[in-house]
Order: C-alpha cells, then sequence, then structure tokens
C-alpha cells in the first residue's frame, strides 16, 4: 500500500467526468484528499469509427463521480468550465478553495483532443475522420492543452507561494512529444509544448516544495477504442495490453503521495 500521507489535501483535477481523470479523482479521494473535479461536456462528434458509448460518456457531468466518491466517504465537487477562456483557471482556484481550501495537487489530464495531419488523408488508420492543419485546429489544441495548463500553474503557483506554502504537486499528462505525432499532429505539439511548462515548473518550483512531473500513459480504454485500436496493440511488439484509467490513476496518485516527493521533472512513460 502506498505510504500515501495525503489525507487532507486539496486536488484540483481537469476533464475529470470520465476516464483517466475520473479515475483519478476516485483514487486520490480513497487516500483521503478533498477533489474538486472540472469538465467540459461536449456535443456528440457522430463518427462510427468511436463506440456509442464514448458520445455519452464526453456528454455527461461530473455527477457520477462525484456521487461515486461521497458514497465511498470522500469529499468531492464539480464545476464545468471552459479551459480555453483565459479567465477560468482563477475562477476554478476560487470555486476549489471555496469548497475544500488551497489547492495543493493539481492535475492537468484535460486535453482539447482532436485528430489533423499535413497531408490530404481522410482518414486514419483506425478509421477516425482526419483534417487539415489550420487556425482552428491549432487555436483549440493550444488553448486547452498548452495555455489553460501554464495558467493553471502559475495560478496554483501565485497562491501557493502568497500562503508561504511547502509543499505541492503538479501533474500532467501527456502523449506524442517532441519526436511528432503523425494524423495527430497538433495534440502531439501541444502536450510537447506542456511537457515543456511542466520541466520548467520542475527546475524553478522544487525551491518551493513543489515537484512537477508528467505521465505518458500507453493506449487506455477511455472509451474511444475500437476493433483496430485493439488489433493495433495486439501486434505491439512493446505493448502488452490497453490500459484501464485507474492503472494510469495509480500511477498519479503515486506522485502526489508522500513516496513520490524526490521525483520531479520527469516525463514517466507507461507501457
Amino acid at each position: 500500500m502506498i505510504d500515501s500521507r495525503l489525507g487532507g489535501k486539496v486536488a484540483l483535477i481537469t476533464g475529470a467526468n470520465h476516464g483517466i481523470g475520473a479515475a483519478t479523482a476516485v483514487a486520490l479521494a480513497a487516500e483521503g484528499v478533498a477533489v474538486f473535479l472540472t469538465y467540459k461536456r461536449l456535443a456528440p462528434s457522430n463518427v462510427p469509427a468511436y463506440p456509442a458509448a464514448y458520445d455519452e460518456m464526453r456528454a455527461a457531468s461530473a455527477d457520477e463521480v462525484v456521487r461515486r466518491i461521497r458514497a465511498a466517504g470522500g469529499s468531492a465537487e464539480a464545476a464545468e468550465a471552459d479551459l480555453a477562456d483565459p479567465g477560468t483557471p482563477q475562477v476554478l482556484f476560487d470555486l476549489a478553495e471555496k469548497a475544500f481550501g488551497p489547492v495543493e495537487i493539481l492535475v492537468n489530464n484535460a486535453s482539447g483532443w482532436l485528430s489533423d495531419t499535413f497531408t490530404p488523408t481522410e482518414r486514419d488508420g483506425f478509421g477516425r475522420p482526419l483534417r487539415m492543419v489550420d487556425a482552428e485546429t491549432y487555436d483549440r489544441q493550444f488553448a486547452v492543452d498548452v495555455r489553460a495548463p501554464a495558467l493553471l500553474i502559475a495560478e496554483f503557483t501565485r497562491r501557493h507561494l502568497a500562503r508561504g506554502a511547502s509543499w505541492g504537486r503538479v501533474i500532467g499528462l501527456t502523449s506524442g512529444g517532441p519526436d511528432g505525432f503523425p494524423a495527430e499532429v497538433s495534440y502531439g505539439a501541444a502536450k510537447a509544448a506542456q511537457e515543456n511548462y511542466t520541466m520548467s515548473a520542475a527546475h524553478e518550483l522544487g525551491r518551493y516544495g513543489i515537484t512537477a512531473n508528467m505521465v505518458y500513459p500507453p493506449v487506455t480504454d477511455t472509451g474511444w477504442i475500437n476493433e483496430e485500436v485493439e488489433n493495433a496493440v495486439a501486434a505491439s511488439s512493446v505493448l502488452r495490453d490497453i490500459a484501464q484509467p485507474e492503472d494510469v490513476a495509480e500511477v498519479i496518485t503515486f506522485l502526489a503521495s508522500h513516496q513520490g516527493r524526490r521525483v520531479t521533472g520527469q516525463r514517466l512513460r507507461m507501457y
């Protein structure tokens, strides 16, 4: 069992109405963390390549996650918010502090994911629609996956320093990275930028007791897995199987825990 020493801490988790964000909220709450969940309900994609339940999950609120945590004796609140709005980070911290007190754990999980490309290809290898890179794909991806995490880290740090705190955790989720991400080029570029912000935070904020790390999950079943993806994973020489959101939540919980206190400035690749 993890020696978490997390009881009484407060966490702000983005993108927590389903998938990895929801699993992380449940896992941290089980360790005694009061969790504030943020999310944005999305309109149905109506893409046949996705399982039907995927659209339902992304269109749901975080009410069921909050109910589950409370039923288990934990503390949770949630608010819907648009991370593409640069004013959102301050509002979220205000809401979280009003509910539970100062935020000590920030989990940047939300993504504005879309699949775009520099080629004229209309579908990727999994049957999902592709579009050419343009200003809209860039703005959507970078607003949510780069600017929002940067502003959230900045707001987290400002409040941490103002109250003279000495313990904090910043944990982000990444994929792709600096080597490129074919068919998801803006997503890969945005995640690479978020990684860089987080690594800078690790270097600059360690003196204030804040660790900052990125988690790179394997292929994880957050509702989007179809038969083509399953076959690709089965044929891989690296991946054993498709991970579950709870697998990733365990790693995030470790990084937040007392046992993870000496881990910072890392990009943890899961398999």
